[in-house]
């Protein structure tokens, strides 16, 4: 599961060359690398990763949270890009 994040502060960084995503938050820095790598055919620099806090999700009476996601920002080699950035 990886998931392309699209807010104000990801659009500013893509100046970068940084890409940020919301993966599974059971994936390794590692993992993510090899994912990316693999299936963009680009070359990863370095990986920050953190956990956002949960959000509460109600329904009526019955109170929930959000699914846990892990968010990632990449920084690719200069030249490298992902397309659908773009």
């Amino acid at each position: 599961m990886i998931i392309p994040i699209f807010t104000e502060k990801s659009t500013r960084i893509l100046e970068n060359n940084q890409y940020t995503f919301d993966v599974d938050p059971n994936l390794s820095k590692q993992e993510i690398r090899q994912f990316v790598e693999d299936n963009f055919q680009v070359k990863v620099v370095s990986i920050n990763t953190h956990r956002p806090p949960r959000k509460a999700r109600r329904l009526g009476q019955f109170q929930g949270f959000r699914p846990k996601v892990k968010r990632v920002m990449l920084t690719l080699r200069s030249g490298d890009s992902i397309p659908f950035f773009e």
